[in-house]
């Protein structure tokens, strides 16, 4: 039986839907067509994972700076990250695990199942709660040649995270053996100051998935508009910031609307008024949701011909350079990077820290932080 939080107008209001949903197919199907031939394609994808990660937390009332989650992400910390931030991490992996996936691995029970938690991941490394943060103090200058020890204690770390997952195998192991379920019983392991011991997760979780189901016939977008409007309304897990977009998106690649890339729909939601994204008629929030997909295509389509532009200059920087240079590295890693810093390139380049700062010297590459000291670089 349908329940009234995912009741849809019946029929639909096509006249209300037919123009904001032509928008958002156009525009999606042009950023989609873009991106495939793209030469920045790879960099343009991780660039914008950042962006929507960050942009998911906004919708929530919580800022992160990209440069803090960039930094997080390179474990480079230079303070110990916040909340806030480690959330935005989470919503960073969960994107870089969907678009990294089959096109229908996010929807399937395997792939509800290890987004939601229930189960370890295939990546071989610990949840983000496991992980400890390398909090480095990363200068330049006079200080870069102590840099050359960001990564100290990163093997500890490394052979640290490997026993933890070789202990939960065990752990795991141990349960089958005794004849107990593969995950514990619901809530169990939940602290009832943090969740609703009375929230039913699998009973909400199936009702939105036949809400997705009953979409098998409509065009791509308006399915996705559809799931997200019934996952807002159902919220079948009580701490799963930005799950739903990313989900949404992921029917958008299923349903072979957005074959190049995984639709940044938080971005686009930014341009979408709250007002209109809570409405009291399902009309209007389908509507604000094409909107948002439009929103969200039209954003990625600048941000991939201002970068593309960018990243044509920097080229013309390499006219007499060596075949052995580093610097078609460092402009490859500047676009895929809302910023970078001298420990990053070094870790991805291979080379010392005062190399590192050689080389963005050599690129003119804009700094953004206006800092003498723990620096970090963009595209000009």
């Amino acid at each position: 039986m349908t329940s009234s939080r995912t009741r849809l107008p019946d029929p639909l209001p096509w006249p209300l839907l037919a123009r904001p949903l032509a928008r958002a197919e156009d525009a999606l199907a042009r950023l989609d067509e873009r991106l495939h031939t793209s030469p920045i394609r790879d960099g343009w994808i991780a660039r914008t994972h950042f962006g929507d990660a960050a942009a998911t937390l906004w919708l929530d009332g919580e800022l992160v700076a990209l440069e803090d989650l960039v930094l997080h992400d390179a474990r480079l910390d230079a303070r110990a990250p916040t909340h806030e931030l480690t959330r935005a991490h989470a919503v960073l992996r969960e994107r870089r695990r969907i678009a990294g996936a089959e096109p229908g691995w996010a929807l399937s029970n395997a792939g509800l199942a290890i987004l939601r938690g229930r189960t370890a991941g295939d990546e071989g490394f610990p949840r983000e709660a496991e992980r400890e943060p390398n909090l480095v103090s990363e200068g330049d200058d006079d200080d870069a040649t102590n840099a050359e020890g960001f990564n100290a204690g990163a093997g500890d770390q490394a052979l640290a995270d490997a026993f933890a997952a070789v202990d939960a195998a065990i752990a795991r192991s141990n349960r089958a053996l005794a004849g107990e379920a593969s995950r514990p019983p619901p809530h169990r392991d939940r602290d009832p100051l943090v969740y609703d011991l009375d929230w039913d997760e699998e009973a909400r979780l199936a009702e939105w998935r036949n809400a997705v189901d009953r979409t098998r016939d409509l065009p791509p977008t308006l399915a996705a508009a559809i799931a997200h409007t019934a996952w807002t309304a159902i919220e079948p897990l009580q701490r799963a910031p930005g799950l739903g977009r990313l989900l949404a998106a992921a029917l958008l690649r299923e349903r072979g609307k957005a074959r190049a890339h995984l639709p940044c729909l938080a971005e686009g939601a930014k341009a979408v008024p709250r007002e209109r994204r809570r409405h009291r008629d399902a009309s209007v929030r389908l509507v604000a949701e094409l909107d948002a997909i439009a929103a969200a295509a039209d954003e990625g389509m600048k941000q991939h011909d201002r970068w593309l532009t960018a990243r044509t200059l920097l080229l013309r920087k390499l006219a007499g350079r060596r075949s052995t240079s580093r610097l078609p590295e460092l402009i490859d890693l500047v676009i895929s990077r809302p910023l970078v810093s001298a420990g990053m390139i070094a870790e991805a380049l291979a080379v010392t820290p005062r190399a590192a700062l050689d080389l963005v010297k050599d690129l003119d590459l804009r700094e953004t932080t206006g800092r003498g000291r723990f620096r970090a670089w963009s595209v000009p």
